[in-house]
């Protein structure tokens, strides 16, 4: 995704100054930092050296917002391990020997030294996609599945049916 994708195009651009310009195919990761340490939270976009639209937060977090997935049969996963082990295929092998489908993949360095990465799997329970990951020696910081929440009334259900099997 480029600026030219997330910008609001003719909004304001008489107010912007020249040094808070960006090009119009400029990636949208390069743009973040930029519009964060603009004072107005703002930046021109330029096409051919014309001004063509305008950046703020709001259209720049609706085009990450176009950039993630909705999914709602995915779990969340972080880990963290040292810079030296991370590799994002080794991640990807790990999710994949549990038959799950690795929909996204975010790292950042985190105190210590260490690079915490967040996962979102294909899965609505992450607890064997969470052995894996142990196993291959990443350790799990948090996960998250969409199950979690209906285990009880699961439970619930399935006395109910006893109970009524037995009449």
């Amino acid at each position: 995704m480029r600026a030219k994708d997330i910008m609001a195009p003719g909004c304001g651009t008489p107010h912007i100054k020249p040094f808070r310009n960006v090009g119009e195919d400029m990636p949208v990761v390069n743009v973040l930092p930029r519009l964060l340490d603009s004072p107005d939270g703002k930046l021109g976009v330029k096409e051919a050296g014309e001004l063509v639209g305008v950046i703020d937060r709001d259209s720049l977090l609706d085009g990450i917002g176009r950039m993630i997935a909705a999914r709602d049969d995915c779990s969340v996963i972080t880990v963290e391990c040292s810079p030296a082990d991370y590799s994002a295929s080794r991640i990807a092998h790990a999710v994949e020997d549990t038959d799950a489908h690795l929909v996204d993949l975010w790292s950042v360095p985190s105190d210590g030294g260490r690079m915490r990465v967040t996962l979102r799997v294909r899965r609505d329970d992450p607890s064997s996609t969470v052995h894996s990951l142990e196993r291959y020696g990443y350790d799990v910081v948090s996960a998250y599945g969409n199950d979690y929440g209906d285990s009880d009334m699961a439970a619930m259900r399935l006395l109910e049916l006893k109970t009524l099997m037995n009449v």
